[in-house]
């Protein structure tokens, strides 16, 4: 059974953001029925001054098992692609 931890870093008020989190939302549902646990965190670069410094200039930001997987336009084949494995 595949688990994974997909983590959103963003910010309130971005459009990508919202953009991003109906992406994996969808996909996320998509793989509901498939073996494995999906969980998605959301973080925020106002909360986090680490994050800030780190990811303010790539936001939305997605992370699978604490791995940078994409930013900015998240492509919902190559996310369900990543989750799959």
């Amino acid at each position: 059974m595949t688990s994974h931890e997909v983590t959103l870093i963003g910010r309130t008020g971005c459009h990508l953001c919202d953009d991003a989190r109906s992406v994996i939302t969808s996909v996320l549902e998509e793989l509901r029925n498939e073996p494995g646990e999906r969980n998605l965190v959301e973080l925020s670069i106002d909360d986090d001054p680490a994050l800030h410094t780190e990811y303010w200039e790539q936001i939305p930001v997605v992370l699978i098992d604490g791995k940078q997987h994409n930013f900015w336009h998240i492509d919902p084949v190559r996310f369900k692609l990543a989750l799959s494995n």
